[in-house]
């Protein structure tokens, strides 16, 4: 048996680890580890790596081989001619003794839980992703998805709404509970738009009330509003262009708005206006 206690005390640990030691060696490091706080975190520190090393290990043996590489090698055809033998050396047979092997196989652990311990210790792909997905929302995303259900109410006049105009009382009280923001429906009858009703859509992932408008030639326009994740830099009237769909944003009290109607209608800014002092 080789004598540990020549051996630096990181090795000492790793063969305890692994079991390759004398019941007497046994005893002895489990008294130093009970009277020695640095062997003590020395020894945690390289269990937590081969417990790291190890289910690291078995990640990558659980991994399916690549298809590809399963084709590949059906694929692969035998030579059509025998391969001559080369001339066979005489083999030399290595065979290390006792404490040689176990040295041998005490560096190589060390190692391993070296490289276990520090990959241990830095952030995982899940906490990356973690991380990634609390970072603020893009207001833009929230914007594409209005313009995207604003496209759709104008291929389906017929079925604008979830709950009519008919239903004040109702529109009301549901929105201001899905939305978590109070609100008024604003009467646009002066400027030729009749209420139709309301909608719950989603907008980036959040729910957002639409109210939704007509007028006699058969034009659509959309008023949007959700809370804010984030208060934005500016309360201003912002107007965009996403081809035929004309958006007017602005912000006020913790709520973001949009006014999304044709693109061709010249006085949607100016209804924004209208429709940011009632609403």
């Amino acid at each position: 048996m080789l004598d540990l206690r020549k051996l630096p005390l990181e090795a000492q640990l790793t063969a305890l680890l692994d079991g390759e030691v004398s019941p007497e060696q046994r005893h002895e490091l489990e008294q130093r580890l009970a009277s020695d706080d640095n062997a003590r975190r020395l020894h945690e520190k390289l269990r937590h790596g081969a417990d790291f090393g190890r289910r690291r290990l078995d990640d990558v043996l659980k991994e399916p081989v690549p298809l590809a590489l399963v084709r590949s090698i059906k694929s692969t055809q035998p030579p059509k001619t025998p391969i001559a033998q080369r001339a066979m050396r005489p083999q030399v047979k290595l065979a290390p003794s006792g404490p040689q092997a176990l040295a041998a196989a005490l560096i190589l652990f060390v190692v391993g839980c070296g490289i276990g311990y520090f990959a241990g210790t830095t952030p995982d792909a899940d906490e990356i992703a973690t991380t990634t997905a609390t970072a603020p929302a893009n207001t833009n995303d929230w914007l594409s998805d209005v313009t995207a259900y604003q496209r759709l109410l104008i291929r389906q006049p017929r079925h604008l709404v979830e709950v009519p105009a008919s239903q004040a009382e109702e529109i009301s009280s549901w929105l201001t509970t899905a939305i978590g923001v109070p609100f008024r429906v604003p009467d646009l009858s002066a400027e030729s738009w009749t209420f139709q009703g309301a909608r719950v859509i989603l907008g980036d992932n959040r729910p957002v009330g639409q109210l939704v408008y007509s007028n006699s030639d058969g034009d659509i326009i959309s008023i949007c509003f959700r809370k804010d994740a984030q208060p934005p830099e500016t309360d201003d009237f912002k107007e965009t262009i996403k081809d035929e769909i004309g958006l007017v944003t602005w912000h006020n009290a913790g709520t973001s708005y949009v006014l999304a109607g044709p693109s061709a209608e010249a006085a949607l800014g100016q209804l924004a206006m209208r429709i940011a002092t009632a609403i």
